[in-house]
């Protein structure tokens, strides 16, 4: 797997948030994104998913040599990140085996409940869930999906010490041959990164590094 940021630019009206991005992303390694609130972490990861559009520039994304069509994207990325909602009326068990009729999964329905310790709550509406038992399915449904892109908007919000060992342990055992990328500001949840990109160096016109 392979994407291709060819001179990556976004406006908001004429607002600049970042331009002449040149960065091409492979398979089996973890990328930080880095950069202050406000400065298009999110807004980047939303374009590298096909979600947003560039205002300028073009993205390209490869699997197995051949190109993907941009309407075919979704099917080779999970994603976790705060605007993107479960369905709050369905327990755990119900979401994932719905979440799980789109996308491929790594190991049973049953074994990923226990391995992020919500065994006990696995017929318990999502709506009752604390927010850190929210997030741990978020990260569930992302890591467990046989997706070669992986994208993680700040990942372990919400999070206690447990939850976040949870994250660490599905990011050494569950990242392998995938592209990861990583926004963050936070070093204990960019510390599985071998790069890192700070997107303010993306700032002017010339996108200079």
């Amino acid at each position: 797997m392979k994407i291709v940021l060819d001179n990556i630019e976004k406006k908001f009206n004429k607002d600049l948030l970042f331009s002449g991005i040149n960065i091409n992303f492979e398979v089996n390694n973890r990328y930080a994104l880095m950069g202050a609130n406000g400065s298009g972490k999110s807004t980047l990861l939303q374009i590298i998913s096909s979600y947003l559009s560039p205002s300028k520039g073009q993205i390209s994304y490869f699997y197995n040599n051949q190109k993907i069509e941009e309407n075919e994207v979704f099917h080779h990325v999970s994603i976790v990140a705060p605007y993107l909602e479960l369905i709050e009326e369905m327990t755990l068990t119900e979401f994932l085996e719905y979440h799980f009729s789109f996308k491929q999964k790594l190991i049973s329905i049953n074994e990923m409940i226990d391995y992020v310790g919500l065994n006990l709550s696995k017929n318990k509406p999502i709506e009752k869930f604390s927010s850190g038992m929210k997030q741990r399915v978020k990260l569930l449904q992302a890591f467990m999906s046989n997706s070669p892109i992986l994208l993680l908007d700040e990942p372990c919000s919400n999070l206690d010490q447990a939850g976040f060992e949870t994250y660490t342990q599905l990011m050494n055992n569950f990242s392998k041959n995938k592209i990861v990328i990583v926004a963050s500001n936070d070093l204990q949840e960019i510390k599985p990164c071998n790069h890192q990109i700070n997107i303010s160096d993306y700032k002017n016109s010339n996108g200079a590094q």
